[in-house]
């Protein structure tokens, strides 16, 4: 099987429908819908070309806790929690 074209949706066998991310004539990879990034040998792959068109892709939402982490990661963060350790 030659290269498939990037952002080609494919259906294979086990893993459902996908988006091809790369391909060229020894590796594909493929981001399906429901499994995830999945890299396979292009010339040992079966895949079937749909001609639907891929859903959007929606981007993960970040909760409070993402947001608490990433604040105590900044320099005044980390001084603010050294200190309430070494009160203890």
């Amino acid at each position: 099987m030659k290269a498939i074209p990037e952002g080609q949706y494919v259906k294979h066998y086990r893993y459902g429908l996908g988006v091809v991310t790369e391909s060229d004539t020894r590796q594909t990879s493929i981001d399906f819908d429901l499994h995830g990034l999945k890299r396979f040998v292009t010339t040992l792959m079966v895949v079937e070309l749909s001609n639907l068109t891929p859903p959007p892709r929606v981007r993960a939402k970040h909760g409070a806790k993402v947001y608490a982490r990433l604040e105590s990661k900044k320099p005044g963060g980390k001084a603010a929690s050294g200190e309430a350790k070494e009160s203890l």
